[in-house]
């Protein structure tokens, strides 16, 4: 289904050549893990978030409660590496993988993925997409 879009002054645009060759059908990705396991430090990168903790440490013009705020914030400079993390999940303990999955670190059971509430928001977004589409 393409979706129909108002012009500025009421009429209705004609779908754009390009827009129109893309499926708007979502599947997940299959990820076939590698059998060497990275190293733990190889799963995310740190930088910016050592860089901002360092930064806010050093600060004496700023609150204690300033700060703890501004340090949890920090951590969502955290990127992670999705890809070695699949890896290190294939190849980890059954009480890491739990604790990876709890985390949405991966989704591997999707049953498991709304009773951790991580399904709720993509089907809101889902739900929220298919309105605009009729």
């Amino acid at each position: 289904m393409i979706a129909k879009q108002a012009s500025l002054f009421g009429g209705e645009l004609e779908p754009d050549a390009e827009e129109s060759k893309y499926s708007t059908k979502i599947e997940p990705p299959v990820y076939r893990p590698r059998e060497k396991k990275p190293h733990i430090l190889e799963l995310v990168d740190m930088a910016k978030t050592n860089s901002l903790v360092r930064e806010i440490c050093a600060s004496s013009e700023i609150s204690q409660e300033e700060r703890q705020f501004l340090l949890d914030a920090a951590y969502r400079h955290a990127v992670f590496n999705y890809e070695k993390i699949a890896d290190y999940y294939a190849n980890a303990t059954p009480a890491m993988q739990r604790l990876m999955e709890k985390s949405a670190l991966v989704i591997i059971d999707f049953n498991q993925a709304i009773e951790n509430g991580y399904v709720r928001l993509c089907e809101e977004i889902r739900s929220q997409y298919l309105e605009h589409q009729e």
